[in-house]
C-alpha cells in the first residue's frame, strides 16, 4: 500500500534565484520527498500596493517594506518554471507550485503539474476555485484560518464544478509561522475526514518533525513541510523551514511510522512464532505420575518451554488417566 505523499515545500524559499530553486529540488530529492512545490504569481494580481506584510514576513524580511515589494522579488518567471520543470524530471521527483491566481493556474497546468494545490488564503475565493475546479484535476485543499463551515463551503464550490470528492484531499493547517504545539489542534484533522468524506493530511508549520509524523500515524494521506537550504537566509518562509538533513529525518521518519503501522491484522509474525516455544509453557508433571494414575491439580505445573499441551487446556486434563509414567518436568502428552 504506498505511503503518504509528501511535499517538500520549496514556496518562495528560493529568494528569486533560480540557481538557489534548482538546489531546492536536488535537496527535496536527495530527501526522499515525493514532490517538490514552489508559488506561483504575479504580485499585481495580487495585492494591493501598499498592503502590509504577516507579522511573520515583517520579523523575517526587511523593516517597512510592503508585502507587494516583497512578492515582487519572490515571482518566478515562465522560463524558470519551465528550468524546474525539466530539472525535476531529471532528478526523478514531482513538479508542482501553488497558482495565486487564474493565469498562473493556466500556465502550470499547461506544465503538467499532477494536482492543484489551493492554498488556505484562497480557501474562500469563489472564483478561483471555481476555476481551479474546472481543470480536470485531482485538488488538494489547505484550510489554515477557516471554521468547518467555510470547508464545507469550500468544497460544494469544487464539486459543483466538476471535482468529485474522492479527488479532494484536505489538508489540515496553522497559518501563522511558525506554529506552536497548542495551535495544532491535529484532532481536527481527523475530524474533518469524518464529517466531510474526504481523504486528509497536514500542512506543517510547527518547528521539527513530531506532529507530521503524528499525522500519518492518524491517518494523513498527505505531508507538507517547508524546505530551505539554511533557516538563516532572509525572506518570509526560511524560519519555519527544514534544512535538508532535517527534512530527510523526517521522511525516513515517516516511512518508518507508515511500516509499523502494519496492515491492522492481529497475528504472529515469523519471528513471534519461532519465539512461542522459548516463551510460552506447557503443562508438565509437578512429581512422578505413573501410567494409569489420574491427572490432578496437585500433580501438574506450568512451565517453559511451550513444545507440550498449552495451559489453556488445563480443565480439559483434569481426571484423564496418564498413558504413561512421567518423571518430575517432563512434558505431558494425550
Amino acid at each position: 500500500m504506498p505511503g503518504a505523499l509528501i511535499i517538500a515545500e520549496a514556496g518562495v524559499n528560493h529568494n528569486g534565484s533560480l540557481d538557489t530553486a534548482l538546489s531546492l529540488v536536488d535537496a527535496a530529492a536527495a530527501a526522499g520527498a515525493d514532490v517538490v512545490k514552489f508559488q506561483t504569481f504575479r504580485a499585481r494580481r495580487l495585492v494591493v500596493p501598499g498592503t502590509p506584510k504577516a507579522a511573520y514576513q515583517e520579523r523575517d524580511g526587511v523593516p517597512g517594506e510592503s508585502q507587494y515589494r516583497m512578492l515582487r522579488q519572490l515571482e518566478m518567471s515562465r522560463e524558470m518554471h519551465q528550468a524546474l520543470v525539466r530539472h525535476c524530471g531529471n532528478r526523478g521527483i514531482a513538479f508542482n507550485s501553488t497558482a495565486f491566481d487564474n493565469d498562473s493556474m493556466d500556465m502550470l497546468v499547461a506544465m503538467g503539474i499532477p494536482f492543484i494545490k489551493i492554498p488556505s488564503g484562497e480557501l474562500t475565493n469563489y472564483p478561483y476555485l471555481r476555476h481551479a475546479a474546472r481543470q480536470g484535476l485531482p485538488v488538494v485543499l489547505s484550510t489554515g484560518m477557516s471554521d468547518m463551515d467555510e470547508v464545507r463551503a469550500a468544497l460544494l464550490v469544487l464539486e459543483n464544478n466538476g471535482v468529485a470528492r474522492r479527488d479532494i484531499t484536505v489538508l489540515h493547517c496553522h497559518t501563522a509561522y511558525p506554529t506552536h504545539m497548542e495551535e495544532v489542534n491535529l484532532k481536527a484533522m481527523t475530524s474533518m475526514g469524518s464529517a466531510l468524506g474526504v481523504a486528509v493530511g497536514y500542512s506543517d508549520h510547527t518547528l521539527g518533525m513530531e506532529v507530521p509524523i503524528a499525522a500519518v500515524a492518524l491517518g494523513a494521506v498527505v505531508i507538507e513541510k517547508h524546505l530551505t537550504l539554511d533557516r538563516n537566509m532572509p525572506g518570509p518562509d526560511h524560519a519555519a523551514s527544514m534544512e535538508p538533513e532535517e527534512f530527510a529525518d523526517m521522511v525516513r521518519a515517516v516511512r518508518h511510522v507508515e511500516s509499523a503501522l502494519g496492515d491492522g491484522v492481529k497475528r504472529p509474525t515469523a519471528r513471534e512464532m519461532a519465539m512461542r516455544p522459548v516463551a510460552r509453557r506447557s503443562i508438565v508433571a509437578a512429581c512422578p505420575i505413573r501410567k494409569g494414575e489420574r491427572f490432578t491439580e496437585d500433580k501438574l505445573s506450568v512451565k517453559r518451554p511451550g513444545k507440550g499441551i498449552s495451559p489453556m487446556r488445563w480443565e480439559e486434563l483434569l481426571g484423564r488417566p496418564a498413558g504413561r509414567d512421567y518423571d518430575t518436568d517432563e512434558v505431558i502428552e494425550w
